[in-house]
């Protein structure tokens, strides 16, 4: 076992609380489109005839509905076909541990959740809530993924919307806010599959009071340096390695 496993193992052992942050990264290891991050935007804009950021946006949801559907089934709910990746289990077996005791992230596919994990914070919320626009009745993925063009409440025959963050609009500040609770209460911030410089950590950062920041990333970054720990690694690599190593010591 290499020595940054150890060497962060035997951090998270010490560790009061550790909060992680799950990132773009593992998104993609998970094979997931990259939605929010314009990763697909030429091709989407070549197929629908405008950008993830238009489609995508509270303003295109108000006015243009049935292209808003079309795009949102074809390209987003579908992805759901695909299971969460390793990383997502990985996380839920660090937290069933008792190692991690909050996740937070930005995506909306309901990934850690899926895998198994407990205490997460959906920034942007996810796509397996919907509510009528008009009454608020909730309503589930099953129910737009295989409704009419725009589905409708049975109730009040208004719009249903899924309840993420379209572009264009704000994060809801009690969500913000339980997010940073949970930032100030760790010692140990464990940011996994981005950078020090996206809008995950750029958002939450501030709130940290802890002195062991770890990164674990494939991609480097310029910010790396700034991380106390930086692992330059798949994070399902990582995570499996953090897990055989702490679990051969408890042999």
């Amino acid at each position: 076992m290499s020595d940054i496993t150890e060497i962060i193992c035997q951090i998270l052992k010490k560790s009061r609380y550790t909060v992680a942050l799950s990132g773009f990264g593992m998104l993609v290891e998970s094979g997931y489109p990259a939605i929010r991050d314009g990763g697909e935007s030429y091709d989407i804009e070549q197929k629908y005839g405008y950008s993830t950021e238009e489609i995508f946006s509270s303003s295109f949801f108000s006015t243009r509905k049935p292209q808003f559907y079309d795009f949102y089934r074809k390209e987003i709910l579908s992805a759901l076909d695909t299971p969460p990746g390793k990383g997502f289990y990985e996380m839920a077996r660090l937290e069933e541990m008792g190692i991690l005791q909050t996740i937070i992230t930005r995506r909306i596919f309901h990934l850690p959740s899926r895998a198994g994990c407990k205490k997460v914070i959906e920034l942007h919320g996810n796509v397996y809530r919907n509510y009528c626009t008009h009454c608020g009745q909730e309503y589930s993925m099953e129910y737009v993924r295989d409704g009419e063009k725009i589905p409708l409440c049975e109730k009040c025959k208004q719009a249903i919307r899924p309840d993420v963050r379209l572009f264009g609009e704000m994060v809801d500040n009690q969500v913000i806010t339980r997010a940073a609770t949970e930032i100030q209460k760790a010692d140990v911030l464990l940011v996994l599959g981005t950078n020090l410089k996206s809008y995950l950590c750029t958002q939450l950062l501030d709130y940290y009071e802890g002195d062991k920041l770890l990164l674990i990333s494939k991609e480097q970054h310029f910010s790396d340096k700034f991380a106390d720990i930086y692992w330059n690694s798949r994070v399902d690599d990582a995570l499996d390695k953090i897990i055989t190593e702490m679990e051969k010591n408890n042999e």
